[in-house]
């Protein structure tokens, strides 16, 4: 699996429109067939920073995600909200997807 982890700083005049405006790309990319997960999450202690978790199955389905007119869509719409560059992580994993946390589990009560 090919994980990458994703964070924008955006400016704070269209922090509150962020999601709205990246709802395109994020649902085209759900729809890709070798897409795992494409999750966004807006910070707590800042709200204008927003992390996009992302899974592909594999190298392949990360590079057709690259090449897909919705990723260059995506970029052009974000490239007029972003304050800064954003940075990344993006890293194989041996495994194919989430796995269950070995530290805790449900109980009862």
């Amino acid at each position: 699996m090919i994980f990458i982890a994703v964070r924008f700083t955006v400016r704070p005049d269209l922090a509150d429109q962020w999601l709205d405006r990246v709802a395109d790309f994020t649902r085209a990319t759900r729809e890709e067939p070798g897409n795992l997960f494409f999750d966004w999450s807006r910070g707590v202690e800042d709200p204008n920073v927003f992390t996009l978790l992302e899974g592909f199955a594999d190298a392949e389905a990360g590079a057709v995600h690259v090449a897909s007119d919705h990723f260059a869509a995506g970029l052009a719409a974000m490239a007029g909200a972003v304050a800064a560059t954003p940075e990344i992580i993006n890293v194989e994993v041996p495994q194919p997807g989430w796995g269950p946390m070995a530290e805790l589990a449900p109980t009862e009560g």
